[in-house]
């Protein structure tokens, strides 16, 4: 064996003995950062001793003598178990993430420093009730007794070599202004593609490609639809494609499919049809996930109020659960609630805009964005009187922004109330007056009612509908406030014993006020309302199979189409599509893991979206090379296209002689895309869950090797799909899955993806995710008592007040 000479073993002695001196470090500073279930703390402000007991998922049972203290309680163990992922949120809403991450960051905080939620969080704070203050200073208060007292922090901080300021009590606002963000912001994206196709296409083909509704929508409500699906334009589509002719430059990809929508599935059964009476409701919603996940469990006990289910780290507001009075939960509105106001500009003075028959000066506003590593940028937000001028031009015109989540007054934790309210009709004015992202509210109480309603505040719109963007100059079109609470819909015990909202669309002209313009296609709707209504037995575990459904009727239309194609005549002559034939007809009707077919499916889908499209859509990528076609409801047209195989509206007549060719030609393309993403499989054995794994990672080292496969969960194979009651894609899904009777709490189910704990090495980091995966029940609330937590005041203040 050869010699190592002394040039080589001493350095490599020197980088092993570094390595495990690093290893050792992190070790250390992981272990003493493990969050502490037991023992003795002391919290600010406390007025008496509150204990903490926690069960073997690591939740938290929280016994307080009043609600301040138990909000106190909340804020301290929210920071001991999510504290890094706390100040991440506060963080983006703030635009300060280049502050940690360099300049990968800049164009996230450009966007929130130009949106100005920090200004919005502080007024709004405000502006809020002395009790709601009163409530943030004490969840203030529980976090920043953590800080002081925490052995060490989240690696994550050590990691990126800062300390994270206190807590203030208007970054819980900053917080929701985030959920307002990602829930409604998609608006901005939607008028600028309207804005686009209206000044590039003929009206009867933007009014056919953009409906609001389907069969399952119509067969739900049948209430007039403000966009209803219209008759092929036949002349004014052959126009656009005889002008695309002779243009031998491949179109660009002008469609963006968005299979899976921020949303959820919710709904309450009444007393009516359940053996004993109890009104149940159902709540999985539907987002991103990441590592951990964006709720944290808690039960709270405090004076007469027993409440639990999942609360926003960040908040002491509990999003979606149950007292023993009410249990209640959301889906989110898909409305549209803002709108891009065009700017005229002063063709003399580029820093004025006009108003009425006066030029205004732009309100310019310099803010500072601070760099790791690099030299801090500084940019000018322009500000006009309906808000913050865009980052991007919109058909070349400056735009400002126009939003509910800009408005101060829009924004409020009136939420928080739903705890200690024992009657539907005061949750349902809590509702109705709780300023927020604009969501669909459903509410069951304990003695056998339901409700639905909207939560948020709705744009009065006066000469507009807001699906493009228009200039407010003249005055003409605006927005004249908001609708009033008293006038927000209600529905309150239907006859058919059930509620149910999917984030489709309720309403329609029937409604004075235009909530949107494209909501979620209505299956998941209409799968739920079928199956309550075949229901033989209405209970928490019946409700809870049925938030695991996988049934995808949806894809029928397009497995028959297919076949239609891949006939046994064409097979005969063509034997190598007996393969394609046979793996569509092993298609289940589902998504399960193990479900043949599917997968084909859904490619297909895409592949025909796309080619079918594209060609009527070319001017309007020409117009705005940002422009994609995103729309939820095309299914309807293209369908319409599908089914009429109108010869002279053939997507590409120089490579197929009829629409079965270019059909056949589709499937062919969306197998060989298969596999060569799958090479591995066979094409008869390549089942939905090879396809759908579980992508859920740490939102900063997730795609670290090695780092990754310790911090992110499991690459398990996934049942169900975006179009599936069991909502799933690979990075998003059920949040949360609960069902719950606020008269049988101790029959309640709650799930979630991940644990409690963002801790890599607690034993609460990742004990849901197989019951999540799995589809398994856990209690809705605490089990056996595991660990104990005693609370005490800091200091002995006899002007505490508690606000029970």
């Amino acid at each position: 064996m050869p010699r190592i000479g002394k040039t080589v073993y001493y350095p490599l002695l020197v980088i092993t003995v570094l390595a495990v001196i690093t290893i050792g470090v992190c070790l250390s500073i992981l272990l003493r950062s493990m969050p502490e279930l037991d023992g003795e703390f002391k919290i600010n402000g406390l007025s008496d001793a509150v204990t903490v007991n926690s069960d073997q998922h690591a939740i938290p049972v929280i016994r307080a003598k009043n609600r301040t203290d138990s909000i106190r309680a909340l804020g301290f163990l929210t920071a001991r178990d999510r504290l890094f992922q706390m100040d991440l949120m506060r963080r983006k809403n703030a635009g300060r993430l280049s502050e940690i991450f360099g300049l990968t960051t800049v164009q996230s905080d450009t966007n929130a420093r130009i949106y100005g939620f920090n200004r919005v969080a502080k007024t709004a704070f405000a502006n809020l009730p002395k009790e709601h203050q009163n409530y943030l200073a004490a969840y203030a208060d529980g976090v920043n007794s953590y800080l002081k007292q925490a052995k060490a922090l989240p690696f994550e901080f050590t990691l990126l070599n800062y300390q994270p300021e206190p807590w203030q009590a208007e970054d819980s606002l900053l917080v929701i202004l985030g959920m307002f963000e990602m829930l409604t912001s998609w608006a901005e994206g939607e008028e600028r593609m309207l804005s686009v196709m209206e000044k590039n296409l003929p009206l009867e083909i933007m009014a056919f490609l953009t409906p609001d509704t389907d069969r399952f929508t119509d067969s739900l409500y049948r209430r007039p639809s403000w966009r209803p699906a219209q008759a092929i334009p036949v002349a004014a589509l052959e126009k656009i494609l005889a002008q695309n002719s002779n243009n031998q430059q491949k179109p660009s990809k002008t469609l963006t499919i968005r299979e899976f929508v921020v949303g959820s599935n919710a709904w309450v059964v009444s007393g009516k049809i359940t053996q004993d009476g109890r009104a149940i409701l159902a709540n999985d919603m539907h987002l991103d996930l990441s590592v951990p996940n964006i709720w944290y469990r808690a039960e709270v006990n405090y004076g007469n109020t027993h409440a639990a289910g999942v609360f926003l780290p960040g908040t002491p507001i509990l999003v979606s659960g149950s007292s023993e009075h009410i249990a209640w939960g959301n889906t989110n509105l898909t409305g549209d609630f803002l709108d891009l106001v065009k700017l005229d500009i002063n063709p003399k003075n580029a820093d004025e805009y006009k108003v009425g028959n006066h030029w205004q000066h732009f309100d310019n506003r310099k803010e500072t964005i601070v760099i790791k590593d690099a030299k801090s940028q500084t940019i000018t937000v322009k500000n006009t009187i309906w808000g913050p001028v865009a980052a991007e031009r919109l058909l070349d015109k400056l735009v400002a922004i126009h939003w509910t989540a800009l408005d101060e007054k829009t924004v409020n934790i009136g939420l928080i109330d739903l705890e200690q309210t024992e009657t539907l009709t005061s949750a349902l004015d809590i509702a109705n007056h709780t300023s927020g992202p604009q969501l669909n509210f459903l509410i069951a109480d304990s003695n056998g009612h339901i409700a639905w309603t909207i939560m948020g505040n709705i744009p009065n719109r006066l000469g507009i509908d807001g699906s493009v963007s228009r200039t407010w100059s003249d005055g003409s079109s605006r927005w004249n406030g908001y609708v009033n609470a008293k006038e927000l819909p209600r529905e309150i015990d239907p006859a058919v014993g059930f509620l149910v909202s999917a984030n489709d669309r309720r309403l329609g002209k029937n409604y004075p006020y235009v909530i949107g313009h494209q909501f979620v296609p209505g299956y998941r709707a209409y799968r739920i309302s079928q199956r309550l209504k075949q229901m033989q037995e209405v209970n928490e575990w019946s409700l809870f199979q049925l938030q695991l459904d996988t049934e995808i009727e949806f894809y029928s239309f397009y497995q028959q189409l297919a076949l239609s194609v891949l006939s046994p005549n064409a097979v005969e002559q063509r034997p190598e599509l007996n393969e394609l034939r046979d793996y569509l007809l092993a298609w289940n009707g589902r998504a399960d893991t193990d479900s043949l077919g599917f997968a084909l499916l859904q490619q297909f889908r895409e592949q025909l979206a796309s080619t079918v499209f594209t060609p009527f859509l070319t001017d309007c990528k020409k117009a705005d090379k940002n422009f994609e076609y995103s729309w939820l409801y095309f299914d309807t047209p293209l369908q319409a296209l599908l089914t009429a195989k109108i010869p002279q509206l053939l997507p590409d007549p120089i490579h197929y002689k009829n629409w079965d060719d270019f059909i056949l030609a589709q499937i062919q393309f969306s197998a060989s895309w298969l596999k060569e993403n799958k090479p591995n499989n066979k094409l008869s054995e390549l089942t939905w869950g090879k396809l759908n794994k579980s992508q859920i990672m740490h939102p900063i080292l997730g795609t670290i090797p090695f780092l990754g496969q310790l911090l992110n969960m499991p690459e398990d194979e996934l049942a169900g799909c975006g179009g599936c009651v069991r909502a799933t894609s690979p990075n998003a899904g059920a949040s949360e899955r609960l069902v719950v009777s606020p008269a049988h709490l101790n029959e309640g189910i709650l799930h979630m993806p991940g644990g409690q704990s963002a801790h890599p090495f607690s034993p609460y980091y990742r004990d849901q995710q197989s019951y999540w995966v799995q589809g398994l029940q856990i209690p809705f609330l605490a089990g056996s008592v595991q660990n104990s937590l005693t609370l005490k005041p800091a200091v002995k203040n006899p002007k505490t007040e508690a606000i029970d």
